[in-house]
């Protein structure tokens, strides 16, 4: 019986990991995939938001901007080595998705930060956001929050789970 139970337990994990991994939203040409984010510390200002977009489409579009009801400010980064020394700064003309292509928004390169937190964002909770796209327009999404320090393949249950990732030295984002 406890075979069977550990068994069954292993499956419905694998099959939540799966499940996280279908999350998607559509707006135009436009698919976006596991929108996710971490977990911020007491106090935290700033919390990195993550998805990856597919254009489907024959013409271009651009992310342009977007809103959270937790955050003040809404902006498109991008984070970058210069001489050994990371970087990170506001992408002010949006980021282009060619038609065909997918560009993925993920720790240590393009991402959203959210700025001027309402609140502490806890391992568990689901982000309300509005994605803004020049052509496609807006869509709604809703990010699912992972532990400080993990992605959603290590924060799912199951043998889909991975490690941590670390920012180099910028928990938390």
């Amino acid at each position: 019986m406890k075979t069977v139970l550990l068994c069954l337990a292993l499956a419905f994990g694998a099959t939540l990991a799966h499940a996280e991994d279908a999350i998607s939203y559509k707006v135009g040409a436009l698919q976006i995939t596991q929108p996710w984010s971490r977990a911020t510390p007491k106090g935290a200002q700033v919390a990195g938001a993550y998805f990856k977009i597919t254009n489907t489409g024959t013409t271009p579009d651009r992310l342009v901007g977007g809103s959270s009801p937790v955050a003040g400010r809404f902006e498109i980064h991008e984070m970058s080595m210069d001489n050994g020394v990371m970087k990170m700064r506001p992408v002010p003309n949006g980021l282009e998705i060619k038609p065909g292509e997918s560009v993925e928004l993920k720790p240590g390169a393009f991402h959203v930060m959210m700025l001027d937190l309402k609140q502490p964002l806890n391992k568990g909770d689901h982000v309300k956001a509005t994605l803004k796209f020049e052509k496609a327009g807006p869509v709604d999404i809703e990010y699912n929050v992972v532990g400080v320090g993990e992605t959603p393949a290590a924060a799912a249950p199951g043998p889909a789970g991975g490690g941590m990732h670390d920012m180099k030295g910028m928990k938390g984002m």
